[in-house]
This record gives C-alpha cells, structure tokens and sequence, in this order.
C-alpha cells in the first residue's frame, strides 16, 4: 500500500533572511505539498528562538487555511500546560468553522522553549505538568460538549458551535505519552526527529494498551521524522550538513541566528564529540537520493507498523527543500 506523507513545518529561519520570509516560505510550502498530494500540513510552536518563525500556530493555520483548499491543516503542535483549555477548544472550534473537516489539533506537554520563555506564557506563575492528562480532558469536554455534570464548569460552552470539530492528536517522544493516548483513545503520534531511540517500543505500548473511545475505534498513528532528499546521496548530504551544525549548536547551547549554509556547515572545526553527536543525530533522519529515501521509508512504516509518515524537512535552501517533497513524493506515488 502507497504511503500517506505528511509534513510538519517549523518556519525555520535561514542564515541572511528574515521571520517574514520564512512564515510566507510556510505558506508557499502548504500550497506546494497540496498540489503534490500530501495529506497533512502541520506546524509547531516554538517560544524564544532566532531559528524559528513558527510560534503561534493557531494564528498561522487561519492564514494556511485560506491559502489552501484541500490538505488537513493543523498544530504540530500546541503546547497545552502553557494554556486554558477552554481558550485553546475555542481556537480551534473557530478553525474548524473556517475550514470544516480540515483541522487537526496536535498537543504535547513539552515547553518548547526555554525556561524564561515558559515563565513569560505563563505570567510568571508555574502551573504543574501533572495537570496534562485531566487538561486533555477538559479540553475533549469543550470540543464536543461532554464535560460531565460533575465538573465545575459543567455547561459552559465553547464558541462557535460547530459541524466537525478538530480532531485532537497526542503528539509526543516518550512511552508516557505513547500510554496516555492509549487510555484516552485518541490518536498517538510519535516524534521520531526528536527522539531517535525507543519509538518502536512506545508505537506497541500504545497498541497493545489501546482503548476504543468516541472519538477512535481503533489505533491511529504517525511517526514524524527529519527529511532531505535530493537527486544523489552525495547532494543530499551536502545540504543536510546544515541541519547537522544545527543541532549540535542547539544541544551545546551555542548563540543559532538562523539555520546556516552547507558551506559554513562544512567548514565548521568539528570536534570529535561533535562529529559523533552528528551521526548519533543521523538516526533521526532519512536524508539521501530518491530510491534510498524511499527504501528508508517504507522501512520505517513497517518499523513502527504505520502507513502514515510526517516529514520535517530544514534547509539552508528554500528551493532545496520544495525539491526534496516533490522528489519524495515522485518516489513514493511514482
């Protein structure tokens, strides 16, 4: 069976360039993997950061929405101990009002940023992670108008009312997460670009622990990983050397304004800490020609028993990424 392929979008921002350029690079993108044939466009909220645009997803997917007509659109995902589920069941209930049976609504519980920016969402008062799970329900209570009697809110309506709520993804690196959707039936999708160890294990825990609920009879997942294809290896791992200084200048808390070129990336003095860090990194990704991006694909759905694949693809190059999703996509659907 052809694969789905999915993308997930983080605004990067290139070395030189500006944040505008890379929200309306995003927008351009979603319209291109449109055309193409991808089944989801998603982007993420990050808090702090000179390499990234993307910090309000809500606000970008209504300006996504618009530009497009078909592909599911939606947060990749929206960090929610930051926030009132009930504010973030509206957001999105305005969404899905705006682009009916296009919307998805992706949580994690991660900070997605750092400390001072989480101090800053939060007003300076620290709400405990702990509160995730009963927040997830609050926040399936406010979509489909199910909080129970017993809540203290009970009747409170979150506004619009609409025809086809979002439907809500568990997005995460970590079995805990993997569990919780599992108990909640909800669908699970796993960051493999975050975490490269241990996504096959969490994939089976969510499985085998499975419970059908309203919103799913049966276990829904993704797996999302990084991404950069070109006509040869040799191309592809040249560009992919950008995302490689990347990572390792954001592991070792090194100053990132932007995501750097191929050539400062090969030049840069890599030491041997660093050059192992660069090929523990690699398992996150799939990067090389076509026909080698597509075996590492279909390897990696029968790894985690998925049909269903987000690519995260970050280029120095917009045109080298446009380049690696229609190269992917001619490989895979031919």
């Amino acid at each position: 069976m052809p694969l789905k392929l999915s993308v997930l979008d983080q605004s990067p921002i290139p070395e030189g360039t500006t944040a505008e350029e890379a929200l309306e690079n995003t927008v351009r993108l979603a319209q291109f993997v449109e055309e193409l044939g991808y089944k989801r466009f998603w982007v993420s909220e990050h808090h702090d950061t000179n390499s990234l645009a993307g910090s309000s997803p809500e606000v970008l997917l209504g300006h996504i929405g618009a530009k497009t007509s078909r592909i599911r659109i939606g947060s990749g995902g929206v960090m929610l101990p930051h926030y009132s589920a009930y504010k973030v069941a509206e957001n999105f209930r305005v969404l899905a009002g705006l682009h009916p049976g296009r919307i998805d609504l992706g949580i994690g519980r991660a900070p997605g940023g750092m400390p001072r920016a989480t101090m800053a969402l939060q007003d300076g008062r620290a709400r405990p992670v702990d509160r995730y799970p009963q927040q997830i329900d609050d926040l399936l209570g406010y979509l489909h108008d199910t909080l129970p009697p017993v809540h203290p809110l009970y009747g409170v309506k979150a506004t619009p009312i609409v025809q086809s709520p979002p439907d809500v993804w568990l997005l995460g690196s970590s079995s805990e997460t993997a569990k919780l959707a599992a108990e909640k039936g909800l669908p699970y999708a796993f960051a493999q670009f975050i975490n490269g160890e241990g996504g096959e294990e969490y994939m089976q825990l969510y499985r085998g622990r499975f419970t059908p609920s309203p919103y799913l009879n049966e276990p829904r997942t993704l797996v999302a990983v990084f991404a950069i294809c070109a006509e040869t290896d040799e191309k592809a791992d040249w560009i992919a050397g950008s995302l490689d200084l990347t990572l390792v200048m954001i592991e070792q808390g090194m100053a990132l304004n932007g995501t750097p070129s191929p050539e400062k990336a090969a030049a840069y003095p890599y030491s041997p800490y660093e050059r192992k860090r660069v090929a523990d990194n690699r398992k996150r990704m799939i990067v090389g020609s076509p026909s080698r991006v597509k075996d590492d694909l279909y390897r990696l759905s029968e790894k985690y028993e998925t049909e269903e694949i987000m690519l995260v693809t970050i280029t120095y190059d917009f045109n080298d990424k446009l380049a690696s999703f229609r190269l992917i996509a001619e490989a895979v659907w031919g």
